[in-house]
């Protein structure tokens, strides 16, 4: 099958063109970002963007999972174009912003908005393809995405400011979130199944990160992450002290090393349904994947030194953690996808968004700190041990023989919340419960089943754990 073959779906082609534009234009505000930030702070604007990039990842981390809580109780395509709507306000407002604060606030509320869009509509892929290779293929397609927008983003900034002065840039990216709310707005989307979750916020708010990691092959996913962060970190924000500080070299230099990383994960996006099925388990690529960085990262000092002379040893070093980075994070749509009920899968992917994000908000300062304070070298080995340990983490934490179908024993319990009649629900009625799905109390009598296994509402526990039903 064709790597592009997924765009042959008329309603996912709209979804990715959506989520390119959305892309490109939030590399423009990237950029326009950080000469706002000059024009305001002066000196002081490597601290103001730091502290923006800051608040960004709080974002992430604190409101990804409140809108998982939620999300499958919103109508889906109303969510995802009234938050493209919110963000190309916010986007809009920053050309009139006068104060250091106002570019925090809307830096908070514009990436609040993302955090409630993105996992929402990665959540809505696997509904519209529900085919595992033509959805593989599709995360194939969404990483070179990401990839391209890294690359192509500067360009289009630097042709465009040879033109208009940099508050076109957020106008610019104004109007992609319009677009993509429009794009939005021409599909209908397949209805989400209904949850069986109480309704309750209290309930919902921590169900998404309790249900990740309480599922093993999840938690391997998220120690892996910590390597991935680790990696990405190093590259985003010391590869100009590379470049210029210890190599001497240009800025030219400096560009061609982000490229060189986005090139590894470009080549690899591209191959990884093929190695899919090579590797036969998507468990043996990831971990190979974050293994790849930690070796890279550790073995970084002596590969690199400090005579222009070092430079292609950079640009292959660069290339393989780029390489590793596409191996370890394509996938993981495909893991969230068998782990979570159809209903519940809005949830999973925002905990997978805040907990990711979480290894970055760590990374990021720490990256900067450690090179700054103590060398780069010592930032390579630092962060090669926090990848390190991911690495270990993840192989240990991650089940070899992760099979989807469990055989498991339920208790006799009794509760109350919406449902249908299904292989949990097989119970009388008096005539008064009206249609399904419906709610009243009803008990469920002790049984021993073996079926495709996530966390929910009636799987509160991992088989081999103890059950944790609330009666």
């Amino acid at each position: 099958m064709d790597l592009f073959s997924p765009l042959a779906h008329p309603v996912y082609r709209k979804l990715f063109t959506a989520q390119v534009v959305a892309l490109l234009g939030t590399g423009l505000t990237t950029i326009a970002l950080a000469l706002l930030a000059h024009d305001l702070a002066g000196e002081r604007a490597g601290a103001v963007l730091g502290t923006a990039l800051a608040l960004k990842m709080v974002a992430y981390v604190g409101i990804a999972p409140v809108v998982g809580a939620i999300a499958h109780r919103l109508p889906r395509r109303r969510l995802l174009i009234g938050l493209d709507l919110a963000r190309a306000a916010m986007v809009l407002l920053l050309p009139f912003v006068d104060a250091i604060w106002q570019i925090y606030l809307l830096v908070f509320l514009l990436n609040a908005c993302s955090a409630g869009f993105t996992p929402t509509f990665q959540a809505t892929i696997p509904d519209v393809l529900p085919d595992e290779d033509t959805y593989t293929r599709a995360l194939s397609l969404s990483r070179l995405a990401y990839d391209l927008e890294n690359l192509l983003s500067p360009l289009f900034a630097a042709l465009a400011l040879a033109l208009v002065g940099y508050s076109t840039l957020f106008v610019c990216n104004g109007v992609a979130f319009l677009v993509s709310a429009g794009l939005v707005l021409s599909l209908t989307l397949p209805a989400p199944r209904a949850s069986d979750r109480p309704h309750g916020l209290r309930t919902n708010l921590g169900f998404g990160v309790r249900a990740y990691l309480t599922t093993p092959r999840l938690r391997g996913v998220f120690a892996l992450g910590w390597a991935v962060a680790a990696a990405s970190a190093m590259v985003i924000v010391n590869t100009v002290v590379l470049v210029r500080d210890r190599l001497g070299l240009s800025d030219t230099e400096t560009a061609l090393a982000y490229a060189a990383a986005g090139g590894g994960s470009m080549l690899l996006a591209l191959l990884v349904p093929r190695l899919l099925t090579v590797a036969s388990r998507d468990r043996t690529l990831m971990l190979a994947g974050g293994w790849l960085l930690a070796v890279a990262m550790l073995a970084a000092p002596w590969l690199i030194g400090t005579d222009p002379a070092a430079y292609p040893s950079l640009l292959l070093l660069w290339f393989l953690l780029g390489a590793g980075l596409s191996v370890a994070q394509t996938p993981i749509g495909r893991i969230l996808r068998r782990s979570a009920g159809e209903a519940d899968r809005p949830a999973y992917f925002s905990a997978q968004f805040a907990l990711s994000h979480l290894g970055w908000l760590v990374c990021y300062p720490l990256a900067g700190w450690l090179g700054a304070v103590f060398g780069v070298d010592t930032a390579f080995v630092g962060l090669g041990l926090v990848a390190l340990i991911g690495a270990v983490m993840a192989t240990r934490l991650w089940p070899a023989g992760d099979a989807e179908v469990l055989g498991h024993r339920h208790e006799s319990y009794e509760h109350e919340h919406p449902h249908v009649h299904d292989e949990h629900h097989q119970h009388g009625h008096e005539g008064w419960e009206g249609p399904e799905p419906h709610c009243h109390p009803h008990r469920h009598d002790p049984t021993w089943h073996a079926h495709p296994f996530f966390i929910d509402l009636h799987h509160p526990s991992w088989p081999g754990q103890p059950q944790r039903h609330r009666h």
